[in-house]
């Protein structure tokens, strides 16, 4: 591995997310901390933290990026099926705690979502920056939850968990098209993987990824909470 820029804890700073490396896929410096500044510091500037508790804070930058624009979310049939059925409720910021910790538990290989980082999105959370999404089933059991951060018009997804099948599908449905109905430019899915492709999902340079945050990230949305009004309209539409 090449020799990587350490981030001094009190040194607010990041080198440009154009110099990661390819070799493991941007990866861009070590060290620093989870303090609100510099998570906000790195999420504004395309760089997101991804470590094990046996590693430094690792900051990452991947080329390609997969993200999620909100008027292409994908509805196949069978999810509309499921959709029609409406099997869940979806909320926001309901049970911040209860998501972000499943999103840890429901990982089976071992999870990056340590304490520290429990602790560092709590505090965003508090401060109206991180937001969980919630879907819930009829019995009121948490069924799915996403959590992630928003900044300007854009959102930004961390980790997702589904406790019953469709859920997690179900809910980025409802996500993609709130946040379409709030103003919002992008949803960033930081790595691809299957699920996202076949949501709607696509992988775009890192420099178009930069270049919409930099258009976008200081625009505020059009609305004032996060309180999910958008529904599916149903079977007769």
């Amino acid at each position: 591995m090449a020799s990587l820029p350490w981030i001094d804890p009190d040194h607010l700073w990041f080198p440009p997310a154009d110099q990661a490396l390819d070799d493991p896929d941007g990866l861009l410096a070590l060290g620093g901390d989870l303090s609100t500044q510099r998570l906000i510091l790195a999420y504004r500037n395309g760089i997101f933290p991804w470590y094990s508790d046996e590693q430094p804070i690792l900051w990452w930058s991947p080329d390609p990026r997969c993200v999620l624009f909100p008027d292409e979310v994908h509805v196949s049939r069978s999810l509309r099926r499921t959709l029609n059925q409406q099997r869940f409720t979806i909320t926001a910021d309901h049970n911040f705690d209860a998501v972000i910790r499943q999103c840890a538990h429901s990982r089976s290989e071992g999870t990056w979502i340590t304490d520290d980082m429990i602790g560092a999105y709590r505090r965003l959370h508090d401060l109206g920056i991180a937001h969980s999404i919630e879907a819930w089933d009829r019995d009121g059991h948490l069924a799915g939850g996403m959590y992630g951060i928003a900044l300007g018009r854009c959102f930004f997804g961390e980790s997702m968990f589904s406790a019953q099948t469709n859920a997690s599908k179900v809910l980025m449905v409802h996500l993609a098209n709130q946040l379409g109905a709030w103003g919002y430019r992008i949803m960033d899915c930081q790595v691809e993987s299957g699920h996202l492709l076949r949501m709607g999902a696509r992988c775009i340079s890192r420099q178009a990824f930069l270049s919409i945050l930099g258009a976008s990230v200081d625009r505020p949305p059009d609305h004032g909470d996060w309180n999910f009004q958008w529904r599916w309209p149903g079977p007769e539409v």
